[in-house]
Parts: C-alpha cells; structure tokens; sequence
C-alpha cells in the first residue's frame, strides 16, 4: 500500500473511531499526536484531512446531504459517512493531488471496507462533487 493511500486511511480509521466515541475528530487527532498507539507517527497528510474535515464538516455535510439524492448522512454506513467526508474534502480543497486520483483512493477504500454498493455511490457523489465545484462559493 503506497504511503498515501495509507495516510488516507489512517484518516479514515479516525474519523471513524470519533464518530463511534461521540467525540470529535480534531481531539482524537490530537490526543493520538500526543500519545501515539502505534510505533509510525501520523502522516502529515493524514492530519490535514482529519483538520480539514473538522473545519469544513457543516459545509461538507450539506454538500454530501444534498448530492447523495435520498441519501440522509444518517441513513449511510458510518464507514461511508467518514469516506465521503474526507473524499469530499480532498476533492473541493486540496489541490495536490488530482481529484480523479483523489476519487479513486477513496472508492479503492470503499471497495474495501464498505458494502458491495457503496464504492460506485463514492464514485458517483465524489464526481457530481467535482462537477459542482466551480460553482462553490
């Protein structure tokens, strides 16, 4: 697994774990900054998609509610839930990595780890993401 891809989903194990805790996800990217639970420190990468989602997840909570075409985010598989959290976020704003790249990592996730249904749901929310995005604000 390169190490991106790792990172991406290290990001993902955190965002999933805060969510099952009920705490949120900035804190436990803190907490495992100052008290690592494995030997590998957290990617760089990793940390700015946790940050980011935290700082964007109302904006980006709405997108995915309003994209996911009867979809609610409570509705959705809690992997899915965090997925489509970060993929969103890597899409709309980070501009390191092409988004058709970005997409494919987190549908490789959602292949997986998630049901049988959600990479092509992924894919098709990421994409629809990536059409709207000229016209965010």
């Amino acid at each position: 697994m390169a190490a991106r891809t790792k990172a991406r989903k290290r990001a993902l194990d955190l965002m999933f774990e805060a969510e099952q805790r009920g705490i949120d996800p900035a804190d436990l990217l803190r907490e495992r900054l100052a008290r690592p639970v494995t030997e590998h420190a957290l990617a760089e990468l990793t940390a700015d998609l946790v940050t980011g989602v935290a700082e964007h997840r109302a904006q980006l909570d709405e997108l995915i509610s309003t994209y996911s075409q009867g979809w609610s985010l409570q509705r959705m598989p809690a992997v899915d839930r965090a997925i489509l959290r970060l993929g969103a976020f890597e899409v709309l704003y980070s501009s390191d990595v092409p988004e058709p790249v970005a997409i494919s990592e987190w549908v490789g996730l959602a292949t997986e780890l998630s049901t049988d249904d959600s990479p092509r749901f992924v894919n098709g929310l990421l994409a629809r993401l990536v059409e709207v995005k000229p016209t965010l604000a």
